[in-house]
């Protein structure tokens, strides 16, 4: 019997659609893989897709819909490239710790994760002239079924995870630093409050694209 990696050329796993607006193959793209020759295979192609999956459809397809272009700064790492990564203070995770989203393949049911690293122009505009941080990550509370979202300065880019029971948190290394909303946690400003933050966003999901 051959291994699901056996199954899968790296060209065929780039066309699979993984939602309306995905392809597999926007999320294989590393610097670091390219910098440092590690490669960037999923062990597990059929798990990477099924978890990646529900990222695309549940979270990253609204946020298209709603900003237009979304930028993916890091999607799917293998466990080669991230461990390397991680050895190397690349910026990542180890391959065991729980917050590490971007190994699509490590996990089932309950344990399954999947997230990206990304930014939106639209909002990375409004930042660099001054926007607060916090407008956009309430209104990723309010709007999206999202598990953890972390932001980072540079472009206001951020991490954003799938899971199956979402912990719904949210941290950032932008000032204020550390956690904006633990798990379980109800938030500290009241729904008028978030809704007054954002209310010059875009609708939701009211960009009609064919």
């Amino acid at each position: 019997m051959r291994s699901p990696k056996s199954m899968w050329s790296l060209e065929t796993l780039g066309r699979v659609r993984l939602s309306k607006y995905f392809y597999m193959r926007d999320f294989l793209y590393s610097e670091i893989g390219n910098m440092h020759q590690v490669r960037n295979v999923p062990p597990d192609p059929d798990l990477a897709i099924d978890n990646g999956r529900r990222l695309c459809v549940e979270l990253l397809d609204p946020l298209e819909e709603t900003f237009g272009r979304l930028a993916i700064r890091s999607g799917y790492r293998s466990p080669d490239l991230n461990g390397y990564g991680n050895r190397n203070k690349l910026n990542c995770a180890a391959n065991d710790n729980p917050i590490e989203c971007h190994i699509w393949d490590r996990g089932r049911g309950e344990e399954a994760i999947a997230g990206t690293s990304l930014a939106i122009p639209w909002f990375t505009d409004q930042y660099e002239n001054g926007r607060d941080w916090r407008d956009l990550a309430w209104w990723i509370h309010d709007h999206l079924p999202y598990s953890e979202a972390w932001f980072f300065p540079k472009l206001a880019a951020f991490n954003l995870v799938w899971r199956p029971t979402p912990l719904r948190t949210i941290s950032s290394y932008i000032a204020p630093r550390g956690m904006l909303l633990r798990a379980g946690q109800e938030p500290d400003e009241s729904p008028a409050e978030r809704q007054a933050r954002y209310a010059d966003f875009p609708p939701f999901r009211g960009i009609d694209l064919p």
